[in-house]
């Protein structure tokens, strides 16, 4: 009875959330380029067909035992770790009109037990948070990552009384995968911060975080070629871009303004190189210190890139994730990769979810 009870677990563990062709490795698996993917209507690069048509993953499918293991062998050395999670708290006033975060804490009675509850409502993505599948669909098409209609996924509030009994609409693409699945991996941070402040004459940075402005591919690249970074299948690639540090140098009322004034924001370019940069390198997934991964707003005539990477790729966006302990440590030790871990909240059917963040080097 114990023995397979054993065998039914570790059945469980290892069975992945794709329903991957058998005995596909993506460790060493040939991939397409991105040139030669195929085209949904009028989207290129439709990585569906490569993970299957009911894959949960997308390219965190990358994330292989033996990545893993490697990632982890190769980078854990000293075993010193940093968070890269903002405190839930922050920002006290989130952008693109999320809720406020409110965390009431309530003294339970009688006061002899000592017990204080925290009660906290708040938006999934009003702080540091990964953009799920359910996140962003094509728009103009209403179809979500692997073709899924929109309208086929519940809605409102779905109670869950029995976990073994779950309806396959209200999970399917759900953060969920990638909670029980875990972003783990190989870690590498692309400071731009410090790289174009030690481009400039004046020691500043070049442009305004919190100002609408393109990060190009050639800008990746001579960051990564400056820190001695070569990108590896599966590598989680976190930019920092600034937005966290000018936010902690900012006067209150400069902090206080933001929620009501117009969205803008610096952030990666929306074109074909970058699209072909992210997908040809095999990142598993991308993060940045800023509100919106792409530049903000998306330019007249262009589409967003969340399409792409959500929608298209089923690739995990980090968003406010803060990098400046982390960047600290990067310019101490000479070390841009690291050991990155990461277990978002297991939420069925969730469309983003803080993402419980740290590196280890």
């Amino acid at each position: 009875m114990a023995a397979a009870r054993v065998m039914n677990i570790a059945t469980h563990l290892i069975s992945p959330a794709s329903n991957e062709p058998a005995g596909v490795d993506w460790t060493t698996a040939d991939i397409p380029s991105y040139d030669a993917l195929p085209v949904f209507k009028n989207f290129p690069g439709c990585a569906w067909s490569v993970w299957g048509a009911e894959d949960q993953l997308g390219t965190v499918n990358l994330l292989t035992d033996a990545v893993v293991k490697a990632a982890a062998s190769e980078e854990i050395k000293t075993g010193r770790s940093v968070s890269l999670n903002w405190p839930l708290n922050f920002p006290e006033k989130p952008l693109f009109e999320r809720k406020s975060p409110e965390i009431h804490m309530k003294l339970r009675e009688p006061v002899v037990y000592g017990a204080i509850t925290d009660l906290f409502p708040q938006n999934t993505q009003s702080g540091t948070q990964w953009d799920g599948m359910r996140h962003f669909p094509l728009l103009e098409h209403g179809v979500f990552y692997n073709n899924t209609p929109g309208s086929s996924l519940p809605h409102g509030i779905r109670p869950l009384p029995n976990p073994h009994e779950i309806d396959p609409a209200h999970a399917r693409i759900g953060i969920q995968n990638w909670a029980t699945h875990g972003i783990c991996g190989r870690g590498v941070l692309l400071d731009l911060v410090s790289y174009q402040t030690s481009l400039s004459p004046n020691k500043t940075l070049p442009y305004d975080p919190w100002t609408t402005h393109p990060i190009s591919v050639n800008e990746l690249e001579a960051c990564a070629k400056a820190q001695g970074v070569q990108f590896r299948r599966g590598d989680i690639l976190i930019l920092r871009v600034g937005f966290i540090k000018k936010y902690y140098e900012a006067a209150q009322e400069e902090r206080d303004a933001l929620q009501a004034r117009s969205e803008t924001f610096a952030g990666i370019e929306q074109s074909e190189e970058m699209k072909r940069f992210l997908w040809d390198n095999h990142f598993a997934a991308i993060a940045s210190d800023q509100p919106s991964l792409e530049r903000w707003p998306v330019p007249e005539g262009s589409q967003f890139l969340h399409q792409t990477l959500l929608s298209l790729w089923g690739m995990p966006i980090g968003e406010f994730f803060d990098l400046e302990k982390l960047s600290e440590i990067c310019a101490e030790t000479g070390r841009y990769t690291f050991f990155f871990s990461s277990w978002p909240l297991n939420i069925i059917g969730g469309c983003a979810s803080p993402p419980n963040a740290a590196a280890y080097f």
